[in-house]
């Protein structure tokens, strides 16, 4: 009997014992895991939204290395902004049990889809008790697939469109550590990205950002987006080196010498020389490059 209530009490500790923190080895071999999809997320919306924690989140809505990790730093430097790493929201999803907790759901009015919205809002709700803030950015680049769910779940949610050369994004991920793609590919893989967000600048409300402007001129360019979100800009945004943004990890933004020396530095000059695509060229045009 007495080993029985031991093995209880040890079992007990150890679902009561907070998780232990990954081991660098453990963190590298979890990051390996299958990629969700670079697809626009297709979502059938049954049932009505639910009142929200969070009534008006701000979403970036860019591609991978447009430089949404340094406009992360800038705004989560401000007092009453929470910009936290990213959040992968719609890779964060809830399973209902058919006949049992699928019905229990739907008597309260409940689906899997609007459930996976009232978990997503949560989840930015305690970024905004912990940070003591009051609005919360996510930067994720695969809200680019999931701009029209985010949009639906928050009616009153404002977006920030960043916009880098479409050239210099290709040369960005040729210039990655340990990349073994050819250009080609990492121009088909960006090309992902570029068609939802246009889609989405073109739908939605929501102001227009350049990278490149950002980095030439980075107080007009904050000031701007202070204005856009109803708060006052502060200087010490600039210096965003000063504030503690947590650790840089895998999958969760540039980790990049730039971004960790604490100060914005000019954008990278263009030294691709080829004949750029007309697929790419397209979207330089739209976006108002020449």
């Amino acid at each position: 009997m007495n080993t029985g209530i031991k093995r209880r009490f040890r079992l007990l500790g150890q679902a009561l014992r907070p998780p232990r923190p990954l081991t660098a080895a453990e963190a590298a071999e979890k990051s390996k895991a299958p990629r969700p999809p670079k697809r626009t997320q297709v979502v059938d919306y049954n049932i009505p939204i639910m009142p929200r924690q969070v009534e008006s989140p701000v979403f970036v809505i860019a591609p991978v290395r447009s430089g949404s990790t340094l406009l992360r730093m800038l705004l989560n430097s401000h007092s009453r902004i929470r910009a936290a790493h990213e959040l992968h929201l719609r890779t964060i999803g809830v399973q209902l049990t058919p006949g049992f907790s699928e019905q229990s759901m739907q008597e309260l009015g409940l689906d899997q889809v609007e459930l996976e919205h009232v978990l997503w809002d949560r989840i930015l709700h305690l970024e905004l008790l912990r940070s003591e803030k009051d609005i919360v950015v996510d930067k994720t680049p695969g809200n680019v697939f999931t701009w029209e769910r985010l949009h639906y779940a928050w009616p009153k949610a404002k977006f920030l469109f960043l916009l880098r050369h479409p050239e210099a994004v290709v040369s960005s991920l040729e210039n990655r550590k340990g990349n073994t793609a050819t250009r080609a590919a990492l121009g088909a893989n960006a090309l992902k990205y570029f068609k939802p967000l246009e889609q989405a600048r073109r739908t939605l409300d929501g102001l227009t950002l350049r990278y490149e402007e950002l980095t030439a001129d980075p107080a007009r360019v904050t000031r701007e987006v202070c204005e856009y979100l109803g708060v006052e800009w502060e200087a010490g945004m600039l210096e965003y080196g000063e504030y503690d943004h947590g650790p840089f990890l895998p999958n969760l933004g540039d980790r990049s010498d730039t971004i960790k020396s604490g100060r914005i530095q000019p954008a990278r000059t263009l030294e691709y020389t080829g004949a750029t695509s007309p697929e790419l060229a397209k979207y330089a045009v739209a976006w108002g490059y020449t």
